[in-house]
């Protein structure tokens, strides 16, 4: 099985050094296939350029082959537009996305390639072991969720199951021929959140499974992530709350829960008002200039639908 890791870029230039070598370590003793690491690097400033091309020639192994395509138009770039470059150039069967602040550890690969024996498993998440700000661990990589009060609500779930409602942009494994189907990452979401919980939600809708590997370990160093060091709080809740808006309107096809979703809204806006929360306010204006392009897509998913919304999520739960 052939296989493709992708790392999108975007300033990263000392995460690149550190994380680099430690991904090429990682895949190095793997010789079921072809390995391509693939550096897709959005308009960055600092010296990403000349580490990604660096560690590109440094590779000696005939088995890896580096490479990267770079973007240099601002208006462009995002993360799942960055990701969606690299999986253009990818000939893997299998893609595997890994932020530029993760490495995975040794013997990660094995149980994550396993899955996908099984024809309908669209995608397999890593257990990331996430250092938070204080230095604490917290073990992550399992999602679960519900429908609350008219939005998609979704957690941590513990990490002891196998299912999952999404597999994480950041440290997952997806099948390259299901994720061309469904057209990869939407880039509606850019630049960032969603589009993994979006991608993973259209999957289950077409019939195929997400499942989560607690054997496949990765590290995760939040807090030197790009959304943490280039953008301001206030801007990323707005692309938050826009995003929520994006997912129910463009996802849900069920009619009772698109019923629920407008009898919420007025609590919401209340809500945000007493709250002073204006962040809200824009995030929903800027959805409804999505909306367009939302109207758009909603048709294909639902023809491609085989599974209900409330099926899906309540078969997620804990």
């Amino acid at each position: 099985m052939n296989i493709s890791i992708i790392i999108p870029n975007y300033n990263g230039e000392q995460l690149l050094k550190k994380n680099l070598p430690k991904i090429y370590d990682a895949v190095s003793e793997y010789k079921n296939g072809r390995v391509e690491i693939i550096i897709p690097d959005d308009p960055s400033i600092d010296k990403s350029s000349e580490v990604i091309n660096g560690f590109i020639n440094s590779i000696v192994d005939k088995n890896i082959i580096g490479k990267t395509i770079s973007n240099r138009n601002v208006a462009k770039s995002g993360f799942g537009m960055n990701v969606n470059r690299g999986a253009s150039i990818a000939t893997g069967d299998v893609l595997i996305l890994l932020n530029s602040d993760v490495h995975p550890h040794k013997k990660f690969l094995e149980p994550l390639l396993k899955h996908f024996e099984k024809p309908d498993i669209f995608a397999v998440g890593c257990l990331d072991e996430s250092i938070e700000e204080n230095g604490e661990v917290v073990y992550r990589g399992r999602g679960i969720g519900k429908f609350k009060k008219g939005f998609l609500s979704h957690n941590k779930g513990d990490i002891d199951q196998s299912n999952t409602l999404w597999v994480s942009g950041g440290s997952g494994a997806f099948r390259k021929s299901v994720w061309d189907r469904l057209g990869g990452f939407d880039t509606i979401y850019d630049p960032f959140y969603w589009e993994d919980i979006d991608l993973s939600y259209q999957a289950q809708k077409a019939g195929f499974k997400t499942v989560f590997e607690s054997k496949s370990i990765v590290t995760h160093e939040h807090e030197q992530g790009i959304v943490k060091t280039q953008y301001t709080e206030l801007y990323v809740k707005r692309i938050s709350y826009r995003n929520q808006f994006i997912f129910i309107w463009k996802n849900v096809t069920d009619v009772s829960l698109l019923i629920f979703h407008i009898f919420w809204l007025p609590y919401h806006f209340l809500k945000a008002l007493k709250d002073k929360d204006w962040a809200f306010y824009v995030g929903f204006y800027l959805a409804l200039l999505k909306l367009p392009r939302i109207m758009l897509t909603r048709s294909s998913i639902h023809m491609r639908a085989v599974r209900s919304d409330l099926e899906i999520v309540r078969s997620i739960q804990k």
